[in-house]
């Protein structure tokens, strides 16, 4: 899934950030969503993908992100931020509510094309991380697994990790999703997302109204 050509920076525009899918834009474009654990390292993922360095906010904090920020890319798609899972530090009663507006926008967005789960490459299979990829299937939402930080570890502990996470997802999945290998600070993986997304568009064309 390699480009042939560099594939330059995105124009992209912060439209809404929505406490719930109702308040979400018009459903008239593409979307996509990433999401991942706390400190998984979305915020500089979605920066590196759009080249931009402060375009979704970074944070010290983990789990800062609550609630359901949307993008507009090349006025063409929407690039959605979703708070993280296994929220670091946040009370109860507020992580309740954030994990029930994260189901509800996965479930109801009618525009939702794909869920880009962040898994960062530095640990062995979490069992957040596939629970929450076994809800997708069972939800009938089409998902990729982008692992993050594959730079901070040595490649024989990576691939291993990688590997692991594999075996684990063989054990109730007939097949592996799409995947993507990704480093904020190399661009790793840049292009091949970009492609994808692209390949996506291509393949809904005319299918979701405006």
């Amino acid at each position: 899934m390699s480009s042939p050509t560099p594939i330059p920076a995105p124009r992209a525009e912060f439209v809404i950030s929505s406490p719930t899918v109702q308040g979400c834009p018009r459903a008239d474009r593409p979307e996509y969503a990433f999401i991942g654990r706390s400190n998984v390292g979305k915020s500089s993922l979605i920066n590196m993908l759009m080249q931009r360095k402060d375009l979704a906010k970074t944070s010290a904090t983990p789990g800062k992100t609550q609630l359901i920020n949307h993008f507009l890319v090349d006025s063409t798609w929407f690039l959605v931020d979703l708070p993280g899972y296994g929220f670091a530090k946040v009370p109860k009663p507020m992580r309740d509510k954030i994990e029930k507006m994260i189901a509800d926008y996965i479930l109801q967005r009618t525009n939702l094309i794909n869920v880009f789960v962040l898994i960062d490459a530095r640990h062995s299979p979490q069992t957040i991380d596939l629970e929450f990829m076994d809800w997708l299937g069972m939800s009938g939402i089409p998902f990729s697994m982008v692992f993050t930080k594959m730079d901070k570890l040595k490649a024989m502990d990576r691939n291993a990790n990688i590997r692991a996470y594999n075996e684990k997802m063989l054990e109730t999945w007939s097949e592996l999703p799409v995947q993507f290998l990704t480093s904020a600070e190399s661009a790793q993986g840049r292009e091949e997302i970009l492609s994808y997304i692209r390949k996506l568009n291509a393949d809904m064309k005319g299918k979701i109204g405006r």
